[in-house]
């Protein structure tokens, strides 16, 4: 990966570095060392809990201090977040979060020499050319189909990530707040959702039922609809009982949340022009039965006379645990060999 410096291409210099994936529940972090010309690997992956620490900064400054113990490490004062929300200034905005987040406290407290926040779905996009075959489960289209083009990345996790990566691009990367554009309802059930949901909200966006707080909500609609009283108060619990056989509406909730998100994900691509799409996030891989059932690719390919224009794009479900990491890491790896801004989000 050559840096043009005075007209000369010159290799990018080994550089060890912190990657980290902040949610509104968990962090991920890991480390590694770029060297041009060599795949990204993470290293010493750890997950925190973000309600257990009082700040971001506290989880960088605990894991660089465990790194710190390690004499084979090499010495580490830099680190590329990837983060939901928005940097306004120096405060990120997000509401998602267990606390406020400055840049320039965060990079103080955390004894860091540098700190980069990008978006938190810019970094998952970017993971997209690192990510290992056996981690990519095929839901519909062509598996064997190499299209070029734009690949659209959705998540649903605390939130609705969206986001697109383009090729011969700079940036490579188009961030996306799709997850807040207006649902759309396909069926009756749908429609009575929204009539519950906009009954209570002024405007439902897609984030409202496709992520997993949503989830919870489109089982409470359901149960309010059926004049039932819910039982479960997490994702978890309710997917067990849906696996099991427990509860009748939770089964009917995980169903309709993978033909929902089908519906949304066949609709951005046809807004983007996607030429293959990819679901992450942990709330797929609990749903995946449900997700290959057949639901969701119905309803993916429910777009009238459009519908052969999906008919090829291979969708596929991501299970890689590192991915956000991963990603944040490769955004530094490819961002060093252009001009950059340190602390900005992208």
């Amino acid at each position: 990966m050559p840096v043009e410096q005075g007209g000369v291409n010159e290799p990018m210099a080994a550089t060890t570095i912190i990657g980290a994936d902040v949610g509104g529940t968990y962090a991920r972090l890991g480390w590694t060392t770029l060297r041009a010309g060599e795949p990204i690997r993470v290293n010493d992956f750890r997950r925190y809990a973000c309600a257990d620490h009082p700040s971001l900064a506290a989880i960088l400054r605990d894991y660089a201090a465990c790194l710190h113990d390690n004499p084979a490490i090499p010495p580490v004062s830099r680190a590329v977040v990837a983060i939901a929300g928005l940097l306004d200034g120096d405060r990120l905005l997000n509401t998602n979060l267990a606390w406020q987040v400055s840049l320039a406290q965060t990079r103080s407290e955390a004894g860091l020499g540098e700190l980069e926040l990008i978006n938190d779905f810019v970094a998952v996009a970017q993971a997209i050319p690192h990510v290992e075959r056996e981690t990519l489960h095929l839901l519909c289209g062509d598996a064997d189909h190499r299209p070029h083009g734009p690949a659209l990345v959705l998540g649903p996790g605390t939130g609705l990530g969206v986001a697109l990566r383009l090729e011969s691009s700079r940036p490579p990367v188009l961030a996306s707040e799709g997850g807040h554009a207006s649902l759309a309802a396909g069926n009756a059930l749908e429609l009575d959702v929204l009539r519950q949901l906009l009954q209570r909200h002024g405007h439902v966006d897609s984030e409202r039922i496709l992520s997993g707080p949503g989830l919870m909500t489109l089982y409470a609609c359901l149960c309010e609809r059926e004049g039932a009283k819910p039982h479960w108060e997490t994702p978890a619990a309710l997917v067990d009982a849906a696996r099991n056989g427990n509860d009748p509406l939770a089964l009917a909730s995980a169903r309709a949340f993978c033909a929902w998100l089908g519906s949304v994900a066949g609709d951005l691509a046809l807004t983007f022009g996607a030429r293959s799409v990819y679901l992450t996030g942990g709330i797929t891989g609990h749903l995946a039965d449900w997700l290959h059932e057949g639901d969701f690719q119905q309803r993916f390919l429910a777009k009238g006379v459009l519908s052969s224009a999906l008919q090829r794009v291979p969708v596929w479900r991501i299970d890689d645990g590192e991915l956000g990491v991963l990603g944040a890491l490769a955004w530094h790896a490819d961002d060093a060999c252009s001009p950059t801004t340190t602390g900005e989000t992208r």
